[in-house]
């Protein structure tokens, strides 16, 4: 056995807080040094660990440690709409939170599926398929092809139409 040198295996890296090596991508999967994260208990840790900075950047905390991760796109999987008894629409995220959805934030991605921001609409999240299919049972169409929300006796007007995708 050699001691350590001070340099990584070859084929490897050392990674600081600034280059974990972790990554999010636009499907909303998990990689480290470009191989998948697998483990599901892996998965969930990291999808409760991550937060937005003050600078906006994204961190992974755990306990006292945390390391800084590159998004590509949605930072947070849109898991569950509900109704609450007010007649709002609230949205649970993949970070185990839930907040109020702000209607006019949702967009329409050419790939067919819906995003919004969250966090005080500082990071976009992007809809599970359970999710949309749960906020198409909200959805109406109106006379100009508009479309609304509905939400108990609440109609909220949103930024998009039946046709295209809004980006």
């Amino acid at each position: 056995m050699q001691p350590p040198t001070g340099q990584p295996p070859p084929g490897q890296r050392w990674h600081t807080r600034e280059d974990s090596g972790i990554r999010l991508d636009a499907a909303l999967r998990w990689w480290h040094d470009d191989r998948p994260v697998e483990h599901p208990k892996i998965i969930e840790l990291f999808n409760s660990s991550l937060v937005l900075d003050e600078e906006g950047r994204y961190q992974l905390r755990i306990g006292k440690d945390w390391c800084y991760v590159q998004v590509e796109e949605a930072a947070y999987e849109v898991r569950t709409v509900d109704v609450t008894q007010d007649e709002r629409v609230s949205v649970r995220l993949s970070d185990r939170t839930a907040e109020a959805l702000d209607p006019a934030t949702l967009t329409l991605g050419e790939d067919g599926v819906f995003r919004c921001r969250v966090k005080g609409a500082r990071a976009q999240a992007r809809f599970s398929r359970d999710a949309q299919y749960q906020l198409g049972e909200l959805l109406e169409e109106g006379e100009d092809g508009r479309l609304f929300l509905r939400a108990g006796r609440r109609q909220m007007a949103l930024p998009l139409s039946l046709g295209a995708p809004s980006a």
